[in-house]
């Protein structure tokens, strides 16, 4: 009987820990990876980048809060080789800024979902191409072909533990990559994320 009154003395504490307090602002920072690729007319592979920034929020109430943050987040995609390119890599850094509603399901575990605007800070291809028939090592920095501005749907959950949340999000991107009109492609990132949350 005692060991079950102390598992059940344990859980409470630890649920405790983890209850959201309305009106409790905090500040997050955050870091993690970024699993990216462009879906629509170009034939692409995901793509291993790195993301990291800080959110800042604000608990309405027990059961939701309202999120927004900076993250610098590498995004992009490497291209499937074809008989005449290989190796294809194209990375897209952005400053993103995700506006999230977040609803506790449970202590502790949130559902998330908001828009999320970002704004390009560097493009970086590389890549093989195939010359009178030799490979020649290509490398661009140049932006004037992409937009500077993109538009996504974040979706997720995170979960807290101590202070530490882990969070996983996809963000589905609305606008075109390329100013070309007819060629389609828009980002698509898996992100996963840990952070440490700061009350204010």
């Amino acid at each position: 009987m005692k060991k079950i009154m102390m598992i059940a003395a344990m859980m409470v504490a630890v649920l405790s820990a983890n209850a959201q307090e309305a009106g409790q602002m905090f500040v997050k920072p955050m870091v993690g990876a970024t699993m990216s690729k462009f879906t629509g007319d170009a034939d692409t592979k995901f793509r291993l980048g790195f993301v990291g920034g800080a959110e800042f929020g604000y608990h309405v109430s027990n059961q939701f809060a309202a999120t927004a943050g900076l993250l610098v987040a590498m995004q992009g995609a490497n291209t499937k080789d074809t008989d005449h390119l290989k190796d294809i890599s194209t990375t897209l850094t952005y400053l993103n800024i995700p506006v999230l509603a977040n609803f506790y399901i449970a202590p502790g575990l949130a559902i998330k979902a908001g828009i999320q605007p970002g704004f390009l800070l560097s493009l970086k291809g590389k890549g093989s191409a195939k010359i009178n028939g030799q490979w020649v090592d290509q490398e661009s920095s140049s932006t004037d072909g992409t937009e500077k501005f993109d538009l996504s749907i974040p979706m997720g959950l995170s979960y807290e533990f101590s202070d530490f949340v882990i969070d996983a999000r996809y963000n589905l991107g609305l606008t075109n990559v390329n100013k070309a009109s007819d060629v389609k492609a828009k980002n698509a990132v898996i992100m996963l994320t840990l952070g440490y949350k700061i009350n204010l």
